[in-house]
């Protein structure tokens, strides 16, 4: 309290609060604001307010500063200002204590604030905050606040190493498996269950990536991580030593749980690793590795279950999260954050039990109405309706819950209010979607209309893979150098609606040229786009929003994958039934189904072949509308993120 009132010389030149005076007689109006940030946090256009009433203020015939009076900044000084112009951030730590609740405070902008109305501080030095401390000291004085250490050289080199290790099983998990099944159902004798067997992995993941975004927020960030690998690992293990098919299926969706937290969490370290105009190097990095296991998971799957077992399609994550855990849990520190001290009990209501325990069965329904209908019951069965009606109820309910939560929500209001937080929700969305629905269709077009084998469909996949990696690492350095992440996500949005666009013009005899080209256009498109979200959301949001904000991109991203992907074989298998009426009548499309799409040679009559991969041709690039038409969407997304830079300045482009 003493300190504040120590700060520089202000006079009142007004008693009413709602328009009140404050003369500055010594310095500017933005001066005064950085040397408040020792005890207030200010956004970014708080400061520019300031910067424009310093302007303003100096010509003005009511003003009293002088044009030749400079202060330290060289900026003039001004005569006085409307404090309803002005928002307060936050108090220091010592007013949020109860016994202060209510009470009236002198603020040297505000003149006098009520406790209440102000929410505490964040954890950790934000991206306007940063820029106000970064100016030069007001008299010599060295402004404080929270400093976070990041690691540098080997230390910081092994945890990005780590957490592409971390990123990479749990992606591949998703993919790898996809080879193995059939050798897993000769195994076990299981045919109906071969859709749990991807499914229970993605059910899982979707469902808690929000719940460990806020244990991230509100635990340890080290210790959730290590949780996470952990709980993944323990899946692995019992899916690699199932004895039969239902062990497997659990085994499925307990790595899913450990995988819901992974990626958040890799993010969450990364941010706490690396300072914010760097960090988008880095984070192409990590993400490049969710490219590199969509394509290296059927290679991998392919090459284990033919030489080896299909068993160590989960063993090979076990020396991998094994290498993660050493290295996070001897080099890297746990973040230093001014999360207030709670109880158990005040804890465990902060994470938001009731709306998770509601968001969880809502995608839980979904996606088993997405993944059951048109396969295990026609889409107008009761089971169906029932689910689809069941999880709109729950997500309209989870909405309310989490508007009456307010601070306390899974997803705090004022973090969705922001324009870039639901835009880049939005693009992840579709992002994922168009991306995962090429890597899902792309081998089985390989395999059933060129006559690949599923290795060598992988192989073939390679152009889109190159893309990405390289392309998101390049745009992570391109973003770090200039500062600017929007035109990115325009110039992504574009490439990938192109190059999706032209997949959909693939033919039975499409040159090797066309195929290496299209998929290396679709690739650019998403390694540019891919990490801009996760950047964004970093750039507008409190540290302390870091966590929730990106286990929301990185749930909007699997969402998208998952919706799409199945509404993608929807439409793949009524069109395959369709056109293969219409190409070869005398023949049984579901027979044609269960043939699956690396056996038709051998046991399609060659009478009836030619139809047959031109029914699967017509069927698989009519599917790819759906990559087309997601790719197209995320121009939507990229256009409504506002433009903001790393490195702390601001354009204005369109309405706020």
């Amino acid at each position: 309290m003493a300190s504040i009132m120590s700060a520089p010389d202000y006079s009142m030149a007004a008693t009413s609060r709602s328009h009140l005076s404050v003369r500055l007689p010594k310095e500017t109006l933005y001066s005064s604001l950085r040397e408040s940030s020792r005890y207030f946090n200010f956004d970014s256009e708080t400061a520019k307010l300031a910067r424009d009433a310093d302007e303003w203020l100096t010509t003005h015939p009511n003003g009293s500063g002088s044009k030749e009076s400079k202060d330290v900044n060289g900026i003039s000084r001004p005569s006085s200002i409307a404090p309803s112009n002005f928002s307060v951030r936050s108090l220091p730590a010592d007013y949020s204590m109860p016994e202060y609740h209510g009470r009236d405070f002198p603020h040297p902008v505000m003149g006098s604030v009520r406790h209440n109305e102000i929410r505490p501080r964040s954890a950790a030095p934000t991206e306007s905050t940063e820029k106000l401390r970064s100016s030069p000291p007001v008299d010599g004085v060295e402004p404080t606040g929270p400093h976070q250490e990041y690691p540098t050289g080997v230390k910081l080199a092994l945890i990005t190493l780590a957490l592409c290790l971390a990123v990479f099983v749990m992606a591949l998990d998703n993919s790898i498996i996809a080879t193995a099944i059939p050798r897993i159902t000769d195994a076990f004798e299981s045919l109906n269950d071969v859709g749990w067997y991807g499914s229970a992995y993605m059910l899982t993941t979707a469902a808690l990536q929000l719940f460990f975004g806020k244990l991230y927020t509100y635990g340890s960030i080290k210790w959730t991580f290590l949780s996470a690998i952990a709980i993944f690992e323990v899946g692995s293990l019992i899916c690699g030593v199932a004895p039969d098919s239902v062990t497997l299926i659990v085994g499925r969706a307990i790595a899913g749980v450990g995988g819901a937290g992974i990626f958040a969490g890799a993010l969450t370290i990364l941010a706490f690793s690396v300072p914010l105009h760097k960090r988008p190097i880095y984070t192409g990095l990590v993400s490049g590795m969710w490219g590199i296991s969509s394509v290296a998971g059927p290679l991998l799957g392919g090459l284990f279950t033919d030489k080896v077992s299909w068993r160590w399609c989960f063993y090979i994550n076990l020396p991998i999260g094994a290498i993660t855990v050493v290295v996070i849990l001897f080099f890297f520190p746990e973040p230093e954050r001014d999360i207030e001290p709670a109880t158990w009990r005040v804890r465990f209501w902060q994470l938001d039990p009731i709306g998770t325990g509601i968001f969880m069965p809502a995608i839980v329904c979904l996606l088993l109405a997405l993944q059951w209908g048109g396969v295990d019951y026609d889409w107008d069965d009761s089971v169906i309706t029932s689910l689809f009606m069941l999880a709109a109820f729950l997500l309209i309910l989870f909405v309310y819950v989490q508007y009456k939560m307010d601070e306390s929500a899974t997803v705090p209001p004022r973090i969705f209010k922001k324009r870039t937080v639901w835009a880049g929700a939005f693009f992840s969305f579709n992002t994922g979607a168009c991306f995962l629905t090429a890597m899902y269709f792309l081998p089985i077009w390989f395999q059933a209309v060129q006559g690949q084998s599923p290795i060598m469909s992988g192989v073939r996949n390679l152009p889109m893979l190159l893309g990405i990696v390289l392309c998101a690492m390049a745009a992570g350095a391109a973003v770090t150098a200039w500062g600017y992440y929007t035109p990115f996500m325009i110039a992504g949005s574009v490439l990938m609606a192109i190059g999706f666009g032209i997949i959909t013009t693939f033919e039975v005899e499409t040159s090797t040229a066309k195929w290496i080209g299209y998929q290396l256009i679709a690739g650019i498109g998403v390694g540019v786009g891919l990490q801009q979200s996760l950047i964004a959301v970093q750039v507008v949001c409190e540290m302390v929003d870091v966590p929730t904000a990106t286990a929301l991109i990185v749930f909007a991203q699997t969402l998208g994958g998952a919706l799409c992907v199945t509404a993608g074989n929807t439409v793949f298998t009524n069109t395959l039934i369709n056109k293969i009426n219409e190409h070869v009548p005398g023949l049984d499309p579901y027979f044609v189904i269960a043939t699956g799409a690396t056996n038709i040679r051998s046991v399609i009559r060659e009478e009836w072949l030619d139809g047959v991969i031109l029914a699967y041709n017509d069927a698989l690039t009519t599917s790819f509308y759906v990559g087309a038409g997601t790719a197209s969407a995320t121009i939507i997304g990229a256009m409504l993120v506002e433009w903001r830079s790393v490195k702390g300045h601001d354009i204005e482009m369109g309405a706020a």
